[in-house]
Formats: C-alpha cells, sequence, structure tokens
C-alpha cells in the first residue's frame, strides 16, 4: 500500500505492534491529506507510526476508566475524552492518547469544532503487550517534554496504574495503585478512583 507520495506503509500483522513509516518527516497536515482508512496515525518527530485495533480487554479498561473520568467532568467541570482524538503538539508530533482530561480552565482555550491542539492536563494509556514500549518510552518523553502534568499508566495484565507528575520538567512516579487501593489525582481535586472497579475480574 502506498500513501504520502509513493511511500509505503507496512500492511497489518496479527500483532498490535506499531508499524513504522520511514523515508521523510511528515507534517500533520500530509497526514490529514491521506484518505480516511479507520486507522490510528500518531506523529513522532515527522515519523508516521500507525497502530491497529486494540485487543477486547484494552477496550473495556479503556471505556471503564473513560466513563469514570467523564462523571468527574460532568460534576467537577472539564472534558474526558477518548481516542482517537488527535493531540497536536507541533506539526512534526501527535498523538492519540486513550484518553485525555481537559479541566474546565483549560476548556477556555479548546474548540469543540477542532482538535487538542494544546497539552492537556491528564493523558492515560491502557497498556497492551505491543505497546508497552512506546507508552513507556517516547510517548512519555513526548508528554514530559510538552509539559502534560500528570500522565497514568494502566496495565490490565497486571490490574494497576501508575501515576506519574511533572515535576521540573521530568517525570516522578508517584505511586502504583491496585485493589481497593484510592487512587487520587493532583491536578483531578475530589477525585478517586478505586482501581479494582475498572479491571475485569475474568481474563481469559
Amino acid at each position: 500500500m502506498s500513501s504520502l507520495d509513493g511511500t509505503t506503509l507496512a500492511r497489518d500483522d496479527a500483532k498490535m505492534a506499531p508499524m513504522e513509516l520511514q523515508r521523510r518527516r511528515v507534517s500533520y497536515d500530509d497526514l490529514a491529506q491521506m484518505p480516511e482508512d479507520g486507522r490510528r496515525y500518531e506523529l513522532y518527530d515527522g515519523e508516521v507510526f500507525v497502530v491497529p485495533s486494540p485487543i477486547l480487554l484494552h477496550q473495556v479498561v479503556a471505556m471503564r476508566l473513560g466513563h469514570i473520568l467523564d462523571d468527574y467532568a460532568r460534576r467537577a467541570g472539564g472534558l474526558a475524552v477518548a481516542s482517537p482524538m488527535d493531540v497536536i503538539f507541533s506539526d512534526y508530533d501527535v498523538v492519540q492518547p486513550d484518553i485525555v482530561f481537559l479541566t474546565a480552565d483549560s476548556m477556555r482555550t479548546v474548540s469543540l469544532m477542532d482538535r487538542i491542539r494544546q497539552p492537556p492536563d491528564l493523558a492515560v494509556e491502557v497498556l497492551s503487550p505491543s505497546t508497552a514500549s512506546n507508552d513507556r518510552g517516547r510517548k512519555m518523553r513526548m508528554f514530559q517534554r510538552y509539559g502534560v502534568p500528570e500522565y497514568w499508566i494502566v496495565d490490565p495484565i497486571e490490574k494497576n496504574i501508575e501515576i506519574y507528575r511533572l515535576a521540573e520538567s521530568a517525570y516522578g512516579l508517584v505511586g502504583t495503585f491496585s485493589g481497593s487501593a484510592q487512587m487520587r489525582s493532583a491536578v483531578l481535586p475530589d477525585l478517586t478512583v478505586v482501581p479494582a472497579s475498572v479491571f475485569p475480574s475474568d481474563l481469559r
């Protein structure tokens, strides 16, 4: 399959591994001109990565956590948004976190008729085996570089949630929460999440 001036895209395989497009630096405008094909695209310094559809467990956990954050937004203000949604940090750095949260203050500079063009207050990634290294690596570094105040890494296999907070331009691990522990967010006051509530009890 060819795209973007003849550059060849790798075909999907059975794994949920991001597939890399290498040839030239691609901008968000270039990406926007590609025909809609249902895939998730991200840009890392102009490199295009295509992420196939996630497994069912990933979607169940993301949906449950998204509902918790949406309920909080209805009470406290702000907006919880699930992927697919482009977060455009620059012309060459664009990602689609599984969930982002924008506080009421941040919503003053966001248009519902556009994509997200500023750092969200919270980014959430639900791990899959073939994306864990990316979510803990370059994506995490991108969130850090562009000043996303808080980052949650959700592990459906280990059934835990890690909270990272930005301090002096670097993320520090606040804690790893599981079971009936009460997890609290610095950027979302009065929000309490019990990790057990987002993970299915029966994994098959």
